[in-house]
């Protein structure tokens, strides 16, 4: 058999939207389909001074705030416009600072929820139209975590709109087949420029993290982007409703440190 070009065949062309793709995970999505020939919008709420790219091509910026569904359809709009339809949707947009449940207040525990629960499915629903009416359907991807598949403290309301985020992927997926694929992916810890030695620092750092994983090491932003790649490329066509485990192992029992 000849080599192929990529990896994963079959995405040169595609129209792809990144949410929060401008930096950390959704850069280095963004920068995955853009070397695999990808065209590309990323959205944030603010412009960042430089934008994704990779070998010789570059994302397009849209300001959008996903949290507000009138901007997140206006997106999904402007990559219709712009490309002539969406082929590939990734909901990235996301995230918590650690916050203890029982003091923090009704509107950041809500605002949180909103952000990483509604927002994507703000996205979902306008991507889906567009989806629907197009030949070959689409893909879209909600990047969830591991906080949504075990207990999460410190990030209580994130863990519980992630795990809503899962189901949520996978309800999609029944009620928009065949059209349109839905799947999420769970991620564990991935080393990005916000996530370094402070972001860890109460736990003893990035490399005492790295070190509960089975697989010796955070996830990268190149790890979720290649498993973006995979669930958009032909090679995923029967892949829907997953929730993707991308956590190098997970993490090591706590009762075989006692064994040691």
């Amino acid at each position: 058999m000849q080599p192929v070009d990529q990896p994963f065949p079959g995405l040169s062309g595609l129209r792809v939207i990144v949410t929060g793709g401008t930096r950390g995970i959704g850069a280095g999505i963004a920068q995955g389909f853009l070397r695999s020939g990808a065209q590309v919008i990323v959205c944030a709420r603010s412009e960042p001074e430089s934008l994704p790219a990779a070998d010789g091509r570059t994302a397009t910026f849209t300001r959008a705030d996903v949290r507000d569904p009138e901007q997140a359809q206006r997106l999904i709009a402007t990559g219709a416009d712009q490309f002539g339809g969406v082929d590939v949707v990734i909901s990235n947009a996301g995230g918590s600072p650690p916050v203890p449940a029982a003091t923090a207040s009704p509107r950041f525990h809500a605002k949180v929820i909103e952000l990483n629960l509604i927002a994507p499915l703000h996205v979902a629903q306008a991507a889906n139209a567009v989806m629907q009416e197009q030949p070959d359907g689409g893909s879209i991807v909600m990047i969830g975590s591991v906080s949504g598949t075990r207990p999460s403290p410190g990030t209580a309301a994130y863990g519980a709109a992630k795990a809503g985020l899962h189901h949520l992927a996978a309800s999609l997926a029944v009620e928009w087949a065949p059209k349109v694929r839905v799947n999420a992916i769970a991620a564990g810890p991935v080393a990005t420029e916000s996530a370094g030695a402070a972001h860890y620092a109460d736990v003893g750092g990035a490399d005492a993290v790295a070190g509960t994983v089975p697989l010796g090491r955070l996830a990268t932003p190149d790890d979720v982007a290649d498993a973006c790649l995979f669930l958009a490329s032909p090679l995923a066509g029967y892949v829907s409703g997953a929730a993707l485990l991308l956590h190098g192992g997970g993490e090591w029992p706590a009762f075989l440190a006692r064994q040691m």
